[in-house]
This record gives C-alpha cells, structure tokens and sequence, in this order.
C-alpha cells in the first residue's frame, strides 16, 4: 500500500510579505501540482516553494491537493485562546452515555480536543449537540470527507426547518471546530456565508420588577445571587465563579476574574448587598466558592435561572425572565441615571463602547420629555 503523501504548511516573510510555505519531500505528482497554484514560487533559502498568503490561496492549496496528500498545519495554525477560570463540562459524560444504535456519536478526538481546550459548560454542550446533529444527517457518509457545498446543504435545511440564526451560526461554529481545530484544517470553511446578525433589542425590566423578583427570593442566599447579578451586572458564569476572596469590602469592589474573552475586571460592590451577603456566610458558611451547591462545588447555571423563574411567579410577574435580563437592567438603569456611558462599558466588561451603546436604545429618560405630535391633535370637531 502506498505511504500516504504529507506537505507541510509554514509561515514565511519573503521580501517583507506574509507567505505560504509549502514543504514535502521530493515527489513528481506534488511538484505537478504545485506548478498549477497561481504565481508559485521557489525559495532557495528555505527550500520550498511558496505563495501568497491570502484566504484564496489558502482554500486553493487545499483543494488542489484534497485527496492527494495530507495537510499537516500544526506548525502554520496557531489555535486561539481559550475561556479559562469559567464552569467547565464533564466530557467524560459524553464518553459514558449509552449510546443507541444506528446513531452517530462525536468522535473520541473531538471530545478529547474539547476537554484540552477547557471549554465552558455551555459551549461544550452546544458543540457536542449540534455536531452530531450534522453527522447524523450525513448517516452514510465520512464527515472528513465533506466539502463546502455539503456543509451549505445542511445549513440550507437548518434554515427552512426554521431555525434560528443563532442556532445556525453556532451549528457553523460546532463544524469549523471539528475540522479547523480537531483535524487542523486552518479555514476549512472560511466562505462558508454566516446568517446576518439579528439587531434585537436587550429586553429589560424596570427597576420595581427587579424589586419584586428579588424580595420573593425563598432565602437569604438565593436574594443574594439575584442581587448580585443585578447591583454588579454580572454574567451567570462570573457569579459562578466567584470566590470569598473576590469580594472585596474594604475597596467596595468584586473582582470578576477570567470573564468573557479571557478578562478580568472589576466592578461595584452595593453597601446593601454587602449586608445580606454577611448575614448568608454566617449562615450556609460556604468553604471555597461563593456560592456552593448542595453537596459541595460551584453553582449550577440551571439553578440560577430556575431561582429566577420562580421567585418571578411569586411575584406575579408572568414575562419570563431570565438571568441576563438583570445584567441589561442594570447597563439601562445606570444609563437612565445619567451615568457615563464608558463607565457602564468598564463594568460590563465589553472591549468597545459599541456593544454597550445598544443600550441607549431602550434608556427612556431622554423619551419621557418628548411629546407626541399626536398630543396636539384637535380632535374636538372630529369626534360624533
């Protein structure tokens, strides 16, 4: 049986520009190909040959020498960071389930590769979920096999079994993990076309729901975490992972460490909330993180949303209101309030003041004096 053939991909700075390496052993039909990919070029002082590096030259590497040889990128592709520090899925779960027959489960090395990387809970979840919704539908197919027009059919049948545009931008995510990152396929599916972001509105609630919501919490413990996430606009995930030492009374501070995106930052600690989160250490006398479940360990997200949902009910509040609803309360109260809005930006921690001026559109301070034309309108001589 013939040794499969392997070229390398490197990085190269030829004259200043940013190239493609291409690096095999010595071979007639490689060379051949080589020839054919456009303005292909040799380098005696690295002994290959080279192109531009660009998405287009990219893709065409790959689809000149698709079945032919093997890419090896480990030394072209450098994989991005990692969230860190956030809840973090047992993949050994997905390893032990019992499996059905006739149904395609995710690969040992997707599942190892995900467990490396230390993904969050959620993330982990979603891609083991919907990869092998993608296998399953090509049942009788090898999935490394697969090309772009593959991929845009079941993205096509994703879109008329209506789901949602997030639902299928994550689905292209839990893909392009499995071929970029699992088989180091840098780009695999760049032209792969994304569904337009949807411009939704944050939804929020006024600051006497909130109110309500949290003095219908069942314990001291549970008013604390909704407090927390309201009075500090935390995300579920940072509260999860707090700690006592990241409550920091004497600077009125709560440090929210490896958030989002890899960051830390700080944010406000409310005198009052401070009280009750006395008051719920002298009594649960948690050991490590701030908030513990019952047998010990951090939190579960679950937990978080089902607080919330419940202390709602007994507040008569019928919208359904979810965990994040009081981290966008808390960015569109303090806008109300008058507070700068590169302030607001700090302590939700968003890299530009873009992500939070979407809350500019639901602050109503600034609508409360506008009268409507229709205020104006005499109606008197109209009306039978």
């Amino acid at each position: 049986m013939e040794k499969q053939k392997c070229i390398t991909l490197k990085h190269l700075i030829i004259n200043e520009k940013k190239c493609i390496g291409l690096q095999y052993y010595p071979d007639k039909l490689l060379n051949s190909i080589s020839k054919s990919l456009p303005d292909i070029q040799w380098s005696d002082h690295y002994s290959m040959a080279f192109i531009a590096n660009t998405k287009n030259n990219l893709s065409l590497v790959f689809d000149a020498f698709r079945g032919i040889a093997w890419i090896n990128v480990s030394s072209f592709y450098t994989n991005r960071p990692v969230n860190k520090g956030q809840e973090t899925q047992d993949v050994d779960f997905y390893r032990n389930r019992i499996k059905k027959k006739n149904i395609r489960y995710c690969p040992e090395s997707f599942l190892k590769k995900l467990e490396l990387k230390r993904y969050a809970f959620n993330t982990v979840r979603s891609y083991v979920s919907l990869f092998e919704n993608f296998m399953n539908y090509y049942a009788n197919a090898e999935v490394s096999e697969l090309n772009e027009n593959d991929i845009r059919q079941y993205l096509q049948k994703l879109i008329q079994d209506g789901k949602s545009n997030s639902y299928v931008d994550q689905s292209i995510n839990a893909i392009k993990f499995y071929y970029e990152i699992v088989l180091e396929m840098p780009n695999r599916f760049y032209t792969i076309e994304r569904p337009r972001k949807q411009k939704q509105l944050p939804k929020v609630i006024s600051k006497e729901e909130i109110s309500s919501v949290i003095s219908h919490a069942n314990n001291i413990k549970h008013k604390c975490i909704m407090s927390l996430l309201y009075s500090a606009g935390l995300r579920r995930a940072e509260l999860i992972n707090l700690k006592m030492e990241d409550i920091d009374s004497k600077r009125m501070v709560i440090k929210i460490r490896n958030a989002k995106g890899n960051k830390d930052r700080i944010s406000i600690l409310s005198p009052t909330v401070l009280k009750d989160l006395r008051k719920y250490y002298k009594e649960w006398k948690p050991q490590t993180w701030l908030f513990e479940g019952a047998k010990g360990g951090q939190y579960s997200s679950t937990s978080i949303r089902q607080i919330i949902k419940k202390a709602a009910w007994r507040a008569g509040i019928k919208q359904n209101i979810t965990p994040h609803m009081f981290r966008h309360s808390f960015a569109t109260h303090l806008l109300e309030s008058g507070t700068d809005l590169r302030y607001i930006q700090v302590l939700l921690g968003h890299s530009s003041t873009k992500t939070t001026e979407i809350y500019t559109m639901v602050a109503i301070n600034n609508l409360k004096g506008i009268e409507s034309p229709f205020d104006s309108l005499d109606l008197t001589n109209n009306t039978k």
